[in-house]
């Protein structure tokens, strides 16, 4: 992936395409979990980005518990 940002700042976002190249999915796919309530982003407008913690966490996640499901793990963050 390209980016523009200056060296040494980390990415805190990502687009919903660069979100699916990471996760090996579709960015489709993404887009209709996104407005499903099924996966976490930020929307700005008609703009979605995807934080790069959430998908830190929902790694870690899946590296502690073996399996996360991201539609429970949104409606369980969110509460």
């Amino acid at each position: 992936m390209k980016t523009d940002r200056p060296a040494g700042h980390p990415q805190r976002f990502y687009t919903v395409a660069e979100a699916a190249q990471l996760l090996r999915t579709c960015d489709m796919t993404l887009y209709r979990s996104i407005r499903a309530g099924e996966f976490p982003a930020i929307r700005i407008r008609g703009r979605y980005v995807v934080p790069a913690k959430a998908i830190d966490a929902i790694e870690a996640g899946a590296l502690t518990n073996g399996l996360v499901d991201v539609a429970d793990y949104c409606t369980r963050s969110v509460a």
